[in-house]
């Protein structure tokens, strides 16, 4: 039986745009629950917080560990977890994955990134009352160059066709990334579950973005993203700030030391 706080982001469909950022502990996720409607411990914690490669190279556990932090008592945000690459193969894995991480972490729902074929481990975990939401076109995990979909006729019949698999597999929101805005508008208008757009223009029911990148600390900026902080260029003066009071002999002062 679906939770109140998935039944109130179903509702918004239509209703008003859905906001989700992402995080990975619990500082950011306090910030981000007084404004967002989802929060995604995503797997891009691979690469915006450990600088790997790409995010396949995060494992199950380190991402368990952010999400426990990441968890804060009576949210108002729903919290989704983004099962990580190898961890929902097959049914039974995905099974004992995701019971792994609902035990650990008490998030509200997990992600799974679509591979064109894997609906029926979305009915099942649906079915056996967990949270789905599902993703589709550029899915990280899956593809290995970064290209933008849904540009011909061929690729806008494919995308629908598979939104619509997960819609009717019991998924209650699906993620279209960098998928072309004519054919966003088509699913969003098409499936009665809100989509949730990065790159995906305006037409989607709600939008998500990594936070380090609206913050300006990850230093991948793509056009899809709006930076709204310079936090990097921030830090560089506070941090030059601090080892020039340390070499000066400004820090600690007297009020600093006991």
């Amino acid at each position: 039986m679906a939770s109140k706080k998935i039944l109130k982001i179903k509702n918004l469909k239509s209703k008003r745009k859905i906001v989700c950022l992402t995080a990975y502990s619990r500082p950011i996720s306090k910030i981000l629950n007084n404004y967002c409607d989802i929060i995604l411990v995503g797997d891009s914690v691979a690469t915006a917080f450990y600088g790997m490669k790409n995010t396949k190279s995060i494992d199950l556990t380190t991402m368990i560990n952010h999400g426990i932090s990441t968890k804060i008592p009576k949210a108002k945000s729903l919290l989704v977890f983004d099962m990580p690459f190898n961890t929902y193969r097959n049914i039974r894995e995905a099974k004992k994955n995701v019971k792994k991480v609902i035990r650990k972490v008490a998030c509200d729902a997990v992600k799974i990134e679509s591979n064109g074929k894997n609906f029926k481990i979305i009915r099942e975990l649906v079915k056996s009352g967990v949270q789905v939401m599902g993703h589709i076109g550029y899915t990280p995990q899956y593809k290995n160059k970064f290209k933008p979909v849904g540009l011909n006729t061929k690729d806008e019949e494919s995308l629908i066709k598979e939104a619509k698999k997960i819609e009717n597999a019991g998924a209650f929101s699906i993620v279209l990334e960098c998928i072309s805005s004519k054919v966003a508008k088509k699913i969003t208008n098409t499936i009665n579950i809100p989509t949730i757009g990065i790159g995906s223009s305006v037409f989607c029911d709600g939008q998500i973005l990594v936070t380090d990148d609206i913050i300006g600390l990850s230093g991948f900026y793509p056009k899809f993203i709006k930076k709204y902080l310079n936090l990097e260029k921030k830090l560089n003066k506070i941090i030059k700030k601090f080892k020039n009071d340390v070499r000066n002999k400004r820090f600690p002062a007297k009020k600093n030391t006991y």
